[in-house]
């Protein structure tokens, strides 16, 4: 990764590196920070290995402090703004973190500092310190550190904890070979270049952001757009300033974007490529956009944690017929779909989607149990249930463990969940199993964004384009967004246990 870095900075000294709210970071600028503050960790007492915790939001100082671990040597521990105090503490705890990096604006979402007893000092950024902190400033007043670590390939370079959909999160060693290649990868597929510019607009502690956003800029030497918060006017307001030609993002903020009435009045025609992954993108969210931003090109993308970010991207003009595909492989990665026992399946069957390749983690920090479960032969089990066409192209059907056997037949909610938002009105849905003592599991959704009680329209319409038996029999609407976990997937089993808790 220092490598990296070190050409971005060679190669496009005086363009903008950095931009965030009024501020401009050139890549000589960035270089001479991280150097400083490489200086002031070196001096606190990190070391090479050593697995630093940041806990900053999306703002310079993640990257700058991401940079300077690199250049000790040590390891990332990113840290979602979004936990509380008992996840933070998991998390700090299990990779035995030496130091804590935070942003005043969380420093009540902590944990005590009995609560993780292998944190030497935290350090916060911001004016408001608590008693039981230091300074970020007292890590800048030292000269630039000169000495850059060289680490191994197969060292770790960061530990991102996964999601915790479907139970306690485990933490995923990025190699250094993944974070490079992964970084490569997006450059090369998205065609960028030292004049790209991309919007920040997830957040820089996920893998999307750490690897889409800002490590992609460094592979291209580009400027990375620095959005403190998604909200769609303010992302469409900085697009058209900051003349963005590039960004990766959720289907939920394309969706967004679409019901701001100003959005033909924005000049958008620097955007050309807009990645869409995490969730399937809906196919009149796809339209409109082609309609009203002729310019960006949506490709689907498809990643995780595991992958160091992308697994497969859309070829640049292969969308028109496959908006229900996620691309094809990435250069570098295999992909098989295999059976219940392991053994890969002819094109055109379902089964379990395996990922290999030097993008893929090192497994999980210190825990040998769920590595031996997760990982076979360099492959990682996704847990995604998907089907490759012919021609090499791969359909994301569902979750394994979210799939849903009615009276014997399979249902995706995916698939349910696609045509749910075509209804007028709807922000999100999820498509849920319902336990049920005759059928064993019956349909059930959960939708946000529509006023009042349209259980009965919304599932006429569905009847009219789904098979009877994949048409949910009951429907809540809620008042709220639903449930994400940190990393901004929407929680499902949160809302399986409201259906338990309100049959009992």
């Amino acid at each position: 990764m220092n490598q990296l870095l070190k050409r971005a900075y060679e190669a496009n000294p005086n363009g903008d590196a950095i931009v965030c709210g009024g501020e401009r970071i050139s890549w000589a600028q960035l270089r001479q920070r991280v150097a400083v503050l490489a200086a002031g960790l070196s001096a606190a007492g990190v070391r090479a290995g050593d697995r630093v915790a940041v806990m900053i939001g999306n703002r310079p100082e993640f990257v700058i402090a991401f940079f300077a671990i690199s250049q000790l040597g040590g390891v990332l521990l990113p840290v979602s703004t979004r936990l509380k105090g008992p996840e933070v503490a998991h998390s700090v705890n299990d990779a035995g973190a030496v130091f804590l990096l935070a942003d005043a604006a969380y420093c009540d979402q902590l944990p005590a500092r009995g609560d993780i007893a292998s944190v030497k000092d935290v350090f916060v950024v911001g004016n408001d310190v608590p008693a039981d902190a230091r300074p970020f400033l007292e890590l800048l007043s030292r000269p630039a550190l000169d000495t850059v670590a060289k680490p191994g390939e197969e060292d770790a370079c960061a530990i991102l904890y996964t999601s915790g959909t479907t139970g306690r999160p485990k933490g995923a060693v990025l190699t250094q070979l993944g974070v490079v290649h992964s970084s490569m990868v997006f450059a090369h597929e998205f065609e960028l270049t030292y004049h790209d510019r991309s919007v920040a607009a997830v957040p820089l502690a996920h893998v999307s952001g750490l690897i889409g956003n800002v490590t992609a800029m460094v592979a291209c030497a580009g400027a990375l757009v620095i959005l403190p918060e998604f909200k769609a006017g303010r992302f469409l307001k900085l697009a058209e300033a900051e003349r963005i030609t590039h960004t990766l993002i959720v289907p939920a903020m394309y969706s967004l974007m679409l019901l701001e009435p100003e959005l033909e009045n924005y000049d958008l025609s620097s955007w050309r490529v807009g990645a869409s992954g995490g969730a399937p993108l809906p196919e009149h969210v796809h339209r409109q956009f082609a309609q009203r931003v002729p310019s960006l090109s949506i490709v689907n993308a498809y990643g995780a944690t595991e992958t160091t970010s992308p697994t497969t991207i859309m070829p640049r003009g292969s969308m028109d017929g496959r908006l229900d595909s996620v691309g094809k492989a990435v250069p570098g990665c295999e992909i098989i779909v295999v059976d219940d026992l392991g053994c890969e399946v002819p094109p055109g069957e379902t089964g379990e989607v395996w990922i290999g390749g030097p993008h893929i983690v090192g497994g999980y920090w210190r825990n040998e149990t769920a590595t031996a479960e997760s990982f076979t032969a360099g492959f990682w089990h996704s847990g995604d249930i998907g089907m490759k066409d012919a021609d090499g192209f791969l359909y994301i059907l569902d979750r394994k463990k979210d799939m849903i056997i009615r009276g014997g037949l399979k249902i995706f909610s995916s698939e349910v969940e696609s045509v749910i938002a075509e209804f007028p009105g709807i922000v999100e849905s999820a498509v849920v199993s319902k336990p049920c003592p005759v059928l064993g599991e019956r349909v059930h959704c959960f939708v946000y964004g529509p006023a009042g009680d349209i259980s009965d329209e919304l599932r006429t319409f569905l009847a009219a384009r789904l098979a009877d038996y994949k048409v949910p029999e009951t429907v809540s609407v809620t008042p709220q967004p639903l449930p994400r976990n940190a990393n901004g997937k929407i929680v499902k089993r949160q809302l399986r246990d409201r259906l338990i808790n309100s049959a009992s």
